[in-house]
């Protein structure tokens, strides 16, 4: 991660801070609340408003959840906040595929680890750190009682959100590789090498408060000289609603270390190959 200079004014509350939090055996509890928008493609040209309202009801759980940050100086775990569907009475256990499981990150060390669960199967995702390069800027806002400053950065679309799943996205990788076949057998080396692939970069808008002087935000994010309270990643935000400094009952803030050591690419693969053959074995049942 490239280094940034804070402002003056930002670096003085930084090093207050962390004078006073220097003192103590310190951690903190953050909850975030996360809101999605419904992305229904080139279906939602097709369906009527009612149908739409419908579809967001069910998929309300996947589009607004709670999560929790724990975190001390060097370290955090975040997790999601469990709730029943006041509906149904039960979770969703087809999102919860790719939902992200406890997220662990050490600053210090530069290592990320998750756990995951994909269709009864567990996985411990271990990697360094996402890459981030922030750019600082000089904007304030008030959130809570935290006074907090922007932060940007552009990050390629691929690296974000490597537990998650989509059709489109399965379609365009086996797309890819379809014509990388056909390039190899009918294209000379030159010509391949000239090809320059466009890379899809997501904006990234973060809020982090001086005030609470850790590298830490939610999900992957991290690298900032204050905890991050807010992030928008184009149309998700996630939005800090309660921060505790110091709680009586401590969480113990340590990596998950169960199931098959893969990394974020390695992952990400696994998942692909898992729903081509879900959709190859569908393919198969229409046919017969």
């Amino acid at each position: 991660m490239k280094c940034v200079k804070p402002n003056l004014f930002v670096l003085c509350l930084s090093l207050f801070f962390t004078y006073s939090i220097g003192a103590q055996d310190f951690q903190g509890r953050a909850e975030y609340v996360y809101k999605a928008k419904m992305n229904l493609g080139s279906w939602g040209a097709k369906m009527s408003q009612e149908q739409k309202k419908q579809i967001a009801a069910r998929l309300k759980n996947r589009l607004e959840k709670t999560y929790i940050l724990s975190f001390n100086k060097e370290e955090s775990i975040y997790r999601e906040f469990e709730k029943l569907d006041a509906m149904s009475g039960a979770t969703d256990s087809w999102g919860k595929n790719f939902t992200p499981g406890h997220q662990y990150k050490n600053v210090k060390t530069n290592s990320f680890v998750q756990n995951q669960e994909l269709y009864g199967k567990r996985f411990l995702i271990k990697d360094e750190l996402l890459k981030i390069d922030w750019k600082m800027e000089t904007e304030t806002k008030q959130i809570g009682n935290y006074m907090c400053f922007k932060a940007i950065t552009r990050i390629p679309s691929s690296l974000l959100s490597f537990w998650e799943f989509s059709w489109s996205e399965l379609r365009s990788q086996s797309k890819k590789e379809e014509s990388g076949k056909e390039g190899s057998e009918n294209e000379s080396p030159e010509k391949d090498e000239d090809k320059v692939e466009e890379i899809q970069m997501t904006e990234i808008v973060a809020w982090y408060t001086p005030q609470i002087p850790v590298s830490q935000g939610p999900s992957e994010f991290w690298g900032l000289p204050g905890l991050i309270l807010e992030l928008s990643i184009g149309d998700t935000t996630m939005l800090c609603s309660k921060i505790v400094i110091n709680p009586k009952e401590k969480t113990k803030i340590e990596a998950p270390d169960k199931g098959d050591v893969v990394t974020k690419k390695e992952y990400k693969k696994i998942v692909f190959k898992k729903m081509n053959e879900f959709r190859g074995s569908y393919s198969g049942r229409r046919r017969s």
